[in-house]
């Protein structure tokens, strides 16, 4: 008993030294359910929901209250209450209530009237007479639904028909689609029906993809699996045709426009003129090397001319409509990177170039709004550094530009209603964000939020960037390296090389923390160093940097990954043995690659959804970058991973969601089959019920199983 006792207050004092010991010692370091969306405690950035413009007086909405914000000098005033609200859509005889206020809008400046969306009306209420000024439904069903704010027409879509208010303008078969986003979202399409400026004319996209191949989709949940396919149009593979309505809610009367056959053909980037006679789209050969800025006859559907054509050998690459100078409906402007960057260039209705407004070693990415009075107009751009967005406003006579807000990170803005104020939100590599209404003419500004560190109190690791050259010698590329909260630099740490490489992608900006992500927190924590590097063919370095990877993907960006990790080898607390690399989709391409062509700098990979053999890639994408196999044999031969499948030495874990319809699952197994064939040996994990990429608290798994795979192999 003695002896029963004594080994009993042993093993207590021991426990409570361990206590005592990892209370003392044990960092306090964020979890993946901390860092991972979908996680049970993820930390979002503080933010203001809501925060809109009505005319020059901002609103702030919160969950009960909408309050007035002054830009002058920030003083807050209730507008309306969310019960006064309640009250005033009960006696209009409204039975549904608003749960709260962060979805409301006040788009008509000088109108005391709120649009809302309520149990599945779109209402419009005015707070100063308690009354609903105007109620426009829509079905439970309705997807894609288009509000137009001056006409209240409500363009909406069930199945693969398109509706006007309560009729249905089409009636299709199967196969074919109307009133939605086409060409698989390329070119800068991200809906399928478009308002004229008065709101009483709807254009929409009609595509007959009846002709295109349907590749096997399978649903398990199903006791028997259940067939779900899609329409698929592969590179070189016959690809779908697109037309565009136009229909009248007055007459109930649509035209096509008359545009010829539309075999091999894309319509891109379509833009009404002010007067609404006419309507302007950029079309474009299959090849992607021609675009032509076509007009049509709105009442005819008859063409009118083209106004201007734009070639390269590569591929053009339209993203953006044309825009009209609000003053001037005679002119608008065009943008494109016929000069290596893309830049603004003002043209008249003959098609005339009359300037170019914007020039530099730098590109505009996105036009924010005009101000009229001042015949000025606002654009983001990357014109202090490639890592940053920022503002400017541009005087359209003189080109004269003038930086909006501070000159640091990254911006968005949303102008005023005369462009006098505009909300710039933003964040830098220390701030997580920072929200302030700013004066366009006096540059003063009033601070509404300056967000805390959501991590604030743990131990996070510290985030660094630079440059390094190319493969080529000569451009510079920027990586960021991410290391332990911990960091020894007389200790070896194992590597993991996050990538993704592709186009319209940027890893490294001057956002918070430089861009780095929750895993890259929390696998830097865990003990590694994580790398980073945006190569050539990365976005927002201009046209030249993009297109030298034409017809030859994931080879140069895969020279310029090997420079990062040559890097990473000079630096005396990298363990160059131990270096493992992690991408999805054309970084799942990526990771796979660089296994295979270097099996001796790579130890480790975790491919997500890759692109495997680009000849089963989709036709715009594919063809854009690769162009078609007919064409480039020996370019699809080389990047075809499944005949480096031999070469694989480490270990390779690849996953996939068995309904991706964006690299379709075909990528992965017809690799698992090389590998069989060639006695190599893969790994390979399944999520189903998942497109292309895990979504919602499977996203926690997801990054639980890379990380076993890496902390079990590297």
């Amino acid at each position: 008993m003695k002896k029963t006792l004594s080994n009993l207050t042993s093993a207590l004092l021991l426990a409570l030294l361990t206590v005592g010991h990892a209370t003392a010692q044990t960092p306090n370091k964020p979890t993946l359910e901390d860092l991972i969306p979908g996680g049970t405690s993820y930390r979002y950035t503080e933010s203001i929901y809501g925060l809109q413009w009505w005319g020059d007086v901002c609103i702030m909405p919160a969950a009960d209250s909408l309050f007035t914000v002054d830009p002058k000098n920030g003083e807050k005033k209730l507008l309306v209450t969310r019960e006064a609200v309640n009250a005033g859509l009960t006696q209009a005889g409204e039975s549904a209530k608003l749960p709260q206020l962060y979805n409301v809008q006040t788009p008509w400046s000088g109108r005391t009237q709120l649009l809302m969306t309520l149990q599945g009306n779109y209402v419009v209420y005015d707070w100063k007479t308690n009354s609903v000024v105007s109620k426009r439904a829509f079905p439970r069903q309705a997807a894609n639904r288009d509000y137009n704010l001056e006409s209240g027409n409500l363009a909406y879509t069930i199945g693969n028909n398109l509706y006007v208010n309560d009729r249905q303008i089409t009636d299709e078969p199967q196969g074919v689609v109307c009133g939605q986003s086409v060409h698989r979202n390329e070119f800068g399409i991200n809906k399928g029906t478009f308002w004229s400026p008065k709101g009483t004319l709807l254009a929409f996209y009609r595509m007959d993809e009846s002709m295109v191949t349907e590749y096997p989709l399978v649903d398990i949940t199903a006791r028997v699996g259940k067939l779900n396919n899609v329409r698929y149009p592969m590179v070189g593979m016959t690809s779908h045709k697109v037309t565009v309505g136009i229909y009248n809610p007055a007459t109930e009367k649509t035209v096509y426009l008359n545009a010829g056959d539309p075999t091999d053909r894309y319509f891109t980037n379509i833009a009404w003129a002010p007067d609404q006679k006419s309507i302007y789209l950029i079309e474009l050969n299959r090849d992607q090397n021609h675009a032509k800025l076509c007009q049509y006859n709105a009442e005819t559907g008859e063409p009118m001319g083209v106004l201007f054509e734009e070639t390269h050998p590569k591929y053009v690459e339209p993203q953006h409509p044309i825009v009209f100078l609000p003053w001037d409906s005679s002119r608008f402007i065009y943008q494109s990177q016929r000069d290596g960057f893309n830049h603004l260039y003002i043209y008249n209705t003959q098609g005339k170039l009359l300037k170019q407004l914007t020039q530099g070693a730098w590109l505009v990415q996105d036009i924010l709004g005009f101000d009229t009075a001042k015949k000025e107009l606002y654009i983001a751009s990357t014109e202090v550094s490639p890592l940053q967005t920022n503002v400017y406003k541009v005087n359209v006579a003189n080109g004269k530009r003038t930086l909006m807000g501070n000159n640091e990170g990254v911006h968005r803005a949303q102008l005023s209603g005369s462009c006098s104020y505009l909300i710039d939100s933003y964040s830098t590599p220390t701030v997580p964000r920072s929200i302030n209404l700013l004066n366009t003419r006096n540059g003063r500004s009033v601070n509404l939020l300056t967000a805390e560190d959501p991590y604030k109190g743990f131990d996070m690791p510290t985030v660094e960037v630079g440059t390094i050259k190319a493969a080529d010698d000569s451009t510079d590329l920027y990586y960021r390296i991410t290391r332990p909260a911990d960091f020894d630099p007389s200790k070896k740490y194992p590597v993991m090389v996050y990538v993704y490489g592709g186009p319209h992608a940027q890893m490294i900006t001057a956002g918070y923390r430089y861009g780095a992500g929750g895993y890259h927190i929390y696998m830097a924590n865990r003990g590694y160093i994580v790398f980073s590097l945006d190569n050539r063919g990365s976005s927002n370095r201009g046209l030249e940097f993009e297109n030298c990877t034409f017809r030859h993907l994931g080879i140069k960006e895969g020279e310029d990954q090997v420079r990062g990790v040559e890097f990473l080898k000079s630096l005396p607390y990298v363990d160059a043995k131990r270096i493992g690399v992690h991408g999805w989709s054309f970084g799942g391409h990526m990771t796979t690659a660089l296994m295979l062509r270097y099996p001796d700098l790579f130890k480790v990979g975790v491919a997500g959804g890759p692109v495997i053999d680009w000849a089963y890639y989709e036709v715009m994408y594919g063809e854009r970058y690769m162009d078609t196999p007919q064409a480039n044999p020996e370019g699809y031969k080389e990047c075809n991973l499944n005949n480096l499948a031999g070469k694989l030495q480490g270990d390779l874990l690849l996953i996939h969601d068995d309904h991706d319809d964006t690299c379709v699952p075909q990528h992965t197994l017809s690799f698992i089959k090389a590998c069989v064939d060639a006695r190599t040996y893969p790994d390979l994990f399944i999520y189903p019920g998942h497109k292309h990429n895990v979504s919602g608290r499977d996203r926690v798994h997801l990054h639980e199983k890379i990380t076993r795979y890496f902390d079990d192999n590297l």
